[in-house]
């Protein structure tokens, strides 16, 4: 994919995104005279001091749910979801304002002659496209438009319509303002012919960080830290956030709760077998109302369930297996019949990551790789090493085991490499963009069976519940009377921590909880909260930290990160000087600075292309071939920054494809005009956004 292209379809719609999608909701929902949302109710904030009055973020609110419902019936209305919602809904009548502001400072107007004539022109308005068009003449019924628009019964509706149409009209004529502001230069345009048509051959030499020394060599001190951190504050800027401590209730189903799930399904097993309608049985008795006529294989099981279904002595059409334990449920099949289908595999693997275009990175991998595969062959249990060395924490803890799985349901390559193999066999290292994987494979199968089920999942019954809210509020009192951290050392209760998060934030291991959310930024640093249920139990909260400064505080974790920076940052400049120096000594002799440097070597790649994303030969560095195709043919680069450190390059040549040269440039001239006027308007508005003093008063 070209550059253009992939810019194209990134920005496509940017503008029916961030301007014409506000319109068309504001003015359905109200009109264009809106005004602000001003209107004396009690506000859910402001905008560069204009007011927005709670009952319209509200209504505007109830529109995304009313449309999420319709679009999705079964979908719940989670937390997550609710927060998604409510964050698109103050987005919108934040932007209206800064949008009405544009129309206001470029005295953006559209009469009611323009309405008029948008509706009878050509190219009439999406509204009218979309209600009107006759997909046999392939053009506007205009007879059926008249009739629409002069029928009484349509007044109202014909008043939003056109509503709608002068949000569109309003649209244009902003983004036509904005478009005069865009030029493409000759410069920008050559650029672009560099990156779509050029191609290069090129001679270079990329000299790793650690080439300028050991870590010990560069001192970075807390000052330096500090006026970074200072120097750079923007970077840290952040939405207020707040720290939580907590403790854990877990409500686990009991030994008794799930017993009690497999004997209501064995109570089942008879009447379920007999069972003319699968379908009205299953709506009646599933927590999966949509569990019958489905087709199954081994990936559709924990390894565990599907041993026990797909014994050959179960597999008969017409039979009942079951109850099975299954993922937290249990599940009682009526087999309606057993066929072969698609292979499944079962597969282990050892994950060893390195970043893309980190060469240094990814010889250690491979040389850890070499290793592993060396122990496997000299007897050492594959388990065992996953255990050791997996960098996948979900399959290491499994001795790398991965279960049950079919095709297309990992990484191409992955699953290139398992169904090309047979059972038993070592494969590796596997490159995905994950990083290197030793494989192996240790199943396949083709069977499948199509049934119905009833599947009940394993809950907590109330007893258990009960018993955790229980200890639950016994620890929340303790900790009301006595502080947080007395109470968890008295009752022998294990403190979590969440760490700083938004409003937005996902809370690390407990997910989206708005009552969770509405708890830390209502309450003061030290505040209890009450006693909170969660899908896995109960918890008791304490504010442990907050920040309402903007910015994110220098904390031991951002002291590191910004350290490691400015680490990186003087080895850099102590590569610049060693390798500036022997570029001079040598005469610009790439071989010979080569020659002076332990451990690199000058690469030589032809063809080179940047739409391509790699150099041949070599690999994946973004930034190399950037500074490659800056370059004039014959040239020697002073140091330039790489992935992984700096690089010396000379430029051999530079050509471009000959076919119709001009006309392409001329098409990707047109091109680049119209990705910088969308993305011009994308800038301009998140800048706007971004200069405007914005108040959230919305609370929780």
């Amino acid at each position: 994919m070209g550059v253009i292209t992939g810019i194209r379809e990134k920005l496509h719609f940017v503008l029916y995104a961030l301007v014409a999608a506000f319109i068309a909701l504001i003015v359905f929902e109200w009109g264009m005279n809106f005004n602000g949302f001003s209107g004396g109710g009690a506000l859910a904030g402001k905008v560069n001091g204009k007011p927005i009055e709670y009952r319209h973020y509200e209504r505007v609110y109830e529109s995304l749910v009313d449309n999420f419902r319709s679009q999705a019936l079964q979908a719940e209305l989670t937390d997550a979801v609710e927060r998604e919602l409510r964050q698109r809904a103050w987005d919108i009548v934040v932007n209206q304002i800064i949008l009405e502001e544009q129309l206001e400072k470029y005295n953006i107007r559209v009469s009611d002659e323009e309405v008029v004539a948008a509706v009878e022109s050509d190219n009439p308005p999406m509204v009218i496209v979309q209600n009107f068009f006759d997909q046999e003449t392939g053009s506007i019924d205009r007879e059926k438009l008249e009739k629409a628009r002069m029928a009484p019964e349509n007044k109202e509706i014909w008043i939003r319509i056109e509503d709608i149409i002068r949000g569109e009209l309003v649209e244009k004529k902003l983004q036509q303002t904005l478009n005069r502001m865009v030029r493409v230069s000759d410069a920008e345009l050559e650029a672009v012919v560099d990156r779509e048509l050029g191609s290069f051959s090129a001679s270079f030499i990329p000299v790793p960080y650690n080439m300028a020394g050991n870590d010990t060599l560069f001192t970075v001190t807390d000052k330096e830290v500090e006026d970074y951190y200072n120097e750079n504050r923007e970077m840290f800027r952040q939405e207020p956030t707040r720290a939580l401590d907590y403790a854990v209730f877990s409500a686990v189903p009991s030994s008794r709760d799930s017993m009690s799930v497999k004997n209501e399904l064995e109570s089942l097993a008879v009447n379920f077998a007999e069972a003319d309608d699968d379908s009205a049985f299953v709506n009646l008795q599933s927590d999966r109302s949509d569990a019958f006529d489905k087709r199954y294989s081994r990936a559709d099981f924990s390894v565990e369930a599907g041993d026990y279904v797909f014994d050959e002595s179960r597999l008969e059409a017409g039979g009942i297996i079951g109850p099975v334990a299954d993922r937290n449920a249990y599940r009682l099949i009526k087999v309606k019949d057993v066929s072969n289908g698609e292979p499944v595999a079962r597969a282990s693997h050892i994950l060893i990551p390195f970043e893309e275009g980190d060469a240094t990175g990814e010889a250690a991998a491979r040389e850890t790789a070499a290793v592993i595969l060396q122990d496997i062959r000299a007897g050492k249990r594959f388990a065992d090493l996953a255990e050791q060395y997996s960098q996948d924490e979900g399959s290491a803890s499994q001795g790398g085991d991965l279960g049950w799985f079919a095709r297309n349901t990992m990484v191409p390559e992955f699953d290139e490499a398992v169904f090309g193999a047979t059972t038993g066999s070592l494969i590796g290292p596997v490159e995905t963009r994950y990083g290197l994987h030793i494989i192996s494979v240790t199943g396949r199968d083709t069977k499948t069976i199509t049934c119905s089920e009833i599947v009940r999942n394993i809950r907590p019954s109330d007893a258990t519940l009960e018993n955790a809210r229980r200890k639950a509020a016994e620890f929340q009192i303790e900790a009301e009377e006595n502080g947080f951290d007395r109470a968890a050392e008295m009752l022998g209760i294990d403190q979590h921590t969440t760490g700083y998060v938004t409003k937005t934030d996902m809370i690390p291991k407990i997910g989206y909880n708005n009552t969770i959310t509405r708890f830390a930024f209502t309450s003061s640093k030290g505040a209890v909260s009450d006693v909170i249920q969660t899908d896995s139990g109960f918890l008791v909260m304490q504010v442990s930290g907050n920040n309402d400064s903007g910015y994110r505080k220098l904390d031991e974790e951002l002291q590191g990160v910004i350290r490691s920076e400015l680490l990186t940052r003087k080895k850099g400049e102590a590569l610049d000087q060693k390798l500036s120096a022997l570029l001079e000594e040598k005469n610009g002799n790439l071989d010979a600075v080569a020659g002076a440097l332990d451990g690199v070597s000058v690469v030589t790649a032809e063809n080179i292309r940047f739409n391509e994303q790699e150099i041949p030969g070599y690999g994946r560095d973004i930034r190399l071939m950037e500074a490659i195709i800056g370059m004039e043919p014959g040239s020697v680069s002073k140091p330039v920054a790489i992935s992984d450190g700096r690089a010396l390059i000379l430029l051999h040549k530079k050509t471009y494809e000959k076919n119709d040269l001009e006309s392409r440039k001329n098409m990707l001239r047109a091109m680049l005009e119209q990705v910088k006027e969308e993305r011009f308007v994308q800038d301009y508005f998140a800048a706007e956004r971004r200069a405007a003093t914005i108040e959230d008063l919305r609370g929780f």
